[in-house]
């Protein structure tokens, strides 16, 4: 089977997408566990889907460190977007081990530790993250349709 990264790319982007439908909704019913959860998904699957233009991504639910890696080959035009996605993933992807399992040392399950707040600015980096990822894909070649 041979890989074909274009695919690899429409695969991710269409899951971030599909994560980042799935956080807005859990936000509109007040689900802030899933909406944490979810958000970080989608800011996942958009910065994979940058990733996968280049190399095939890790199973690592933050890459930020391949979106570095990979940013001295990029245009220039499009490494701040870049930055501010492999920013995004940093700071979300504690959340995914976070609204999986809680915070067991202080004995609150995920549903236990978030806020509206914690949710709304989950989902904000999440609308961003997929912004900006449409935006590289977009300015390297890739048509997509969103």
């Amino acid at each position: 089977m041979k890989l074909n990264p274009i695919n690899e790319v429409l695969y991710r982007i269409k899951l971030a997408k599909k994560y980042l439908e799935e956080a807005e909704k859990a936000y509109g019913r007040s689900d802030w566990r899933t909406t944490v959860s979810s958000s970080q998904l989608s800011a996942e699957n958009s910065g994979k889907a940058v990733v996968a233009f280049y190399k095939i991504p890790s199973w690592s639910h933050d890459p930020s460190h391949e979106l570095l890696e990979i940013i001295s080959t990029t245009p220039l035009e499009i490494t701040e977007k870049i930055e501010r996605l492999t920013e995004i993933n940093r700071l979300l992807a504690p959340e995914h081990g976070r609204s999986t399992y809680g915070e067991p040392l202080r004995g609150l399950t995920p549903w236990e530790i978030y806020s509206d707040g914690d949710a709304e600015r989950s989902l904000r980096m999440a609308r961003e993250a997929f912004h900006y990822a449409v935006a590289i894909l977009k300015e390297l070649g890739v048509d997509i349709e969103v």
